[in-house]
């Protein structure tokens, strides 16, 4: 619980102190975000504005992480490390992307084929990885299984065999890092709105690690008669404590990203925070409840899909007036103050329903 709440307050105090240092640098090596011609004004105000703030929170993160390790005298585990890695692969995709756009003076960056390219190849070592490492109880941070809100019976390599099973366990983890991942990088339009978002669906991993760590299979101090509501996760405690580190990165990092925002977080933020989520849904056994802990980032890609969809089925018209779904309301005249608020209160339903169920699921069973 120290670790935890040590990783939590570092990381902020990190941020909160060395974000306009960052934003003030990057300002000077002209790091700014750029816009297209046909963005609207609201935004194009908004060009210069620094941006690969992602790089000053998940710095922030992983010093939080280890501080709150020699802290609380916590040993670093291999899932914590895992998710840590998961992060920092797609932000360093993302990195790459940002600096072409500086680059080339404009808002082409890496092609979207080449995102995807690295996005799969840091998914399948992360994928590979969670199935051979194993913890001081000989488990893996990962299971072949299809997880709710903790393994079903529908397990990869019982229905399909060892190589195959594993095989297909790899391309389900590619496919659920490569959505979250794009998912965040669209919500990522307005001041404030993926960073908020993200402090909702990251921090439901907290409470989610931290009660699979008090009723954890693995615990001396387990009760014989719990054994059936018991979670089989590798070492959710540090799961907990590098959701904790990211939160509190992000809190920081919010007070100097809000509108009007001193910084942007760019796909270096974005897609590092969709990994991030990723690995911890894989790990922590929930993958199939991130539908409802990311729901906000469902929403606004369902319907750029469906927008587009619709727009090259006839030939030309739009359901919505922009897409992503934040960019429409803008164009019917909404503050973006006010979009970015009701959207965190839609993250905050969504992610409050999820963790509902989590809990209901654990009160639901009996011995």
């Amino acid at each position: 619980m120290i670790g935890l709440l040590t990783a939590g307050g570092i990381s902020m105090v990190f941020t909160l102190i060395l974000t306009p240092l960052f934003a003030r640098a990057f300002k000077r090596l002209k790091l700014g975000q750029f816009y297209r011609a046909d963005t609207p004004t609201t935004h194009i105000v908004k060009r210069g504005t620094p941006s690969m703030g992602g790089i000053v929170f998940i710095s922030a993160a992983i010093v939080g992480y280890f501080v709150g390790h020699w802290v609380g005298k916590d040993p670093i585990s291999g899932s914590g490390l895992l998710v840590i890695g998961m992060m920092v692969g797609l932000a360093l995709i993302g990195f790459i992307d940002d600096f072409m756009k500086v680059r080339r003076q404009n808002s082409l960056g890496l092609s979207g084929s080449f995102k995807i390219a690295g996005t799969v190849v840091v998914a399948v070592i992360f994928g590979i990885l969670s199935l051979t490492y194993h913890d001081a109880f000989g488990h893996t941070p990962a299971s072949t299984a299809i997880s709710f809100v903790r393994n079903l019976n529908f397990d990869f390599v019982a229905v399909f065999g060892a190589t195959a099973g594993i095989m297909i366990f790899i391309a389900w983890v590619v496919f659920i890092t490569t959505s979250v991942s794009n998912a965040v990088n669209l919500t990522d339009g307005l001041d404030g709105l993926a960073t908020g978002a993200s402090i909702f669906a990251i921090g439901s991993y907290v409470v989610i690690g931290f009660w699979q760590s008090n009723q954890s299979c693995y615990s001396t101090t387990i009760d014989p008669d719990n054994l059936f509501k018991c979670y089989d996760v590798s070492r959710p405690l540090d799961l907990a404590v590098v959701a904790a580190s990211i939160v509190g990165a992000l809190i920081g990092f919010l007070w100097w990203n809000t509108s009007p925002a001193q910084i942007h977080m760019g796909d270096t933020g974005s897609f590092g925070l969709g990994g991030a989520l990723a690995a911890l849904a894989i790990l922590s056994r929930t993958e199939l409840l991130l539908i409802l802990i990311g729901g906000l980032f469902l929403v606004v890609t369902g319907q750029v899909i469906v927008q587009r969809i619709y727009f090259k089925a006839t030939g030309g018209r739009r359901i919505w007036r922009a897409s992503p779904l934040h960019h429409h309301f803008e164009m019917k005249g909404w503050g973006e103050v006010t979009i970015v608020v009701r959207f965190w209160i839609i993250s905050g339903l969504f992610v409050a329903i999820g963790v509902g169920l989590f809990y209901l699921e654990w009160l639901s069973r009996t011995a």
